[in-house]
């Protein structure tokens, strides 16, 4: 054991803390494919000290304050499904594991909220609320693979956000333990003008403030019905309109998913075997609302042009929207393979598409770029991009992948988008994020000195390493 592993130990029992090969290796890294590269590349860190795995709030506190004593560095994590680097430990490093804090803790089906430890796995969060006639509304691909946790310290998004919300909206407090180990609680109430949302300072902050330990979010009834349908259209343009009709009359169906005509004959071929864009809809809740938004949907896609392609494509999406291929498929194959999600208001989104797609195709090696649209807003709407690339010499692949980004994150800044809608920051999007937060940046420089002064919790992540 190294120093800090023995005083973990010390401090909170040996049986908390592992320094055992497969434990590290376990936790040397997320699911950022750059990392899986540089793996194979024999070029990954040798990895964190130790892992700590937590069964208390006082046991993450104890935990902070031993490696403060020892400057280590902390990385918070869930169940490593970050695809940006976000809980990539540094060498000598201490990772604080929190599955072993799954609980939930309290429901109340009167006010509709729920409150669990942060560690708890959300395909596990949902089966127990459905288990009781409740849905937590809240949908990310990852959600099998990803702790109630990690969607508040990453931001994230739900795949029938437009009418239920992303995770701060659902979010209505929190605990978190500071560097210092103080715990600090925000009120659970369903809305209050008492000075700053202060849970917000946590949400979004990737564990770079302190470690969320339990958060308490909002439920909803199981829907009283479900319908779905689906519409293909000339291109994307006319799908965007049609979202954007839509939402801008105040319809919330809980899905629209627009795919430009790549990603639609990429896994739509079935019923959509041209190049042409696919729009998804789901509506749920009462019958009466979800007969009207559902003929709302079918007339504004009539307004565009578009064709009825039945309930069909819908219903495959349903079945396998949280399949993931593993990174090895394709790295197999000499391929890089990722996700880009940025958002634009209307206005913008058009041209943003068209920016990001012809910033990759100057990227050597470009098979395809793609997008589809899946969160809107009376605002605006994302586009979630995804690109194959064949580097032409692999063994410089991490510089034709970090190409690719940066093109994406220079057509998303240039037109006046956000870099980052859901996954978060991470290690991958720091260096941008003084450009995309402009004059507001430097009030999270300050936030970082005044939580953690010593730099320790997950040091290069939304701030830069010192």
């Amino acid at each position: 054991m190294t120093d800090i592993a023995r005083a973990l130990a010390d401090a909170l029992g040996s049986d908390r803390v592992a320094t055992d090969a497969d434990s590290l290796a376990a936790h040397r890294t997320d699911y950022w494919i750059l990392s899986h590269l540089r793996a194979r590349q024999k070029r990954l860190g040798t990895g964190p000290a130790c892992v700590v795995r937590p069964r208390s709030t006082a046991e993450v506190a104890s935990a902070l304050v031993t490696a403060g004593r020892h400057g280590a560095a902390v990385v918070p994590y869930g169940a490593g499904s970050g695809v940006l680097g976000g809980a990539t430990p540094p060498e000598g490093s201490v990772v604080i594991d929190l599955r072993a804090m799954a609980a939930v803790l309290e429901l109340n089906e009167t006010a509709l909220w729920v409150r669990v430890q942060a560690g708890l796995m959300g395909g596990a969060y949902e089966a127990g609320l459905k288990a009781r006639g409740f849905t937590g509304a809240h949908f990310p691909q990852s959600i099998d693979v990803s702790t109630v946790g990690g969607w508040v310290s990453t931001r994230a998004a739900g795949q029938f956000s437009t009418r239920y919300g992303n995770i701060e909206d659902l979010l209505l407090a929190l605990e978190a333990v500071l560097p210092d180990g103080q715990v600090v609680r925000t009120k659970n109430v369903p809305r209050a003008a008492a000075g700053p949302n202060l849970r917000e300072v946590f949400c979004g902050s990737e564990g770079t403030f302190g470690i969320v330990t339990e958060v308490t979010l909002r439920i909803f009834p199981i829907p009283e019905r479900r319908e779905v349908a689906s519409f293909v259209f000339a291109d994307l343009r006319d799908g965007l309109e049609t979202i954007r009709t839509v939402v801008r009359a105040g319809w919330r169906p809980p899905v629209l998913r627009l795919y430009d005509g790549t990603e639609a004959l990429r896994q739509f071929s079935e019923w959509v075997p041209t190049d042409r864009a696919l729009l998804l809809a789901v509506s749920e809740g009462p019958s009466a609302l979800v007969e009207g938004e559902m003929v709302a949907v079918a007339r504004a896609a009539a307004a565009a042009g578009a064709q009825p392609c039945g309930p069909e494509p819908v219903m495959h999406w349903l079945e396998h929207r949280n399949r993931v291929p593993s990174w090895d498929l394709f790295l197999d194959k000499e391929l890089l393979v990722d996700t880009i999600e940025i958002a634009a208001d209307w206005d913008r989104v058009a041209g943003l598409y068209d920016a990001v797609v012809k910033a990759l195709s100057t990227v050597p090696g470009m098979v395809a770029a793609s997008a589809h649209s899946s969160h809107s807003y009376a605002q605006g709407t994302n586009l979630y991009i995804t690109f194959i690339v064949k580097p032409p010499d692999f063994a410089r692949a991490e510089e034709t992948y970090l190409a690719a980004w940066t093109g994406v994150m220079e057509a998303t800044l240039a037109a006046g988008g956000t870099i980052a809608h859901h996954h978060g920051v991470g290690r991958l999007r720091t260096s941008w994020l003084a450009r995309e937060l402009g004059s507001a940046y430097p009030v999270l420089e300050r936030l970082k000195r005044m939580l953690d002064p010593t730099g320790m919790m997950n040091p290069g992540v939304l701030v830069p390493r010192a």
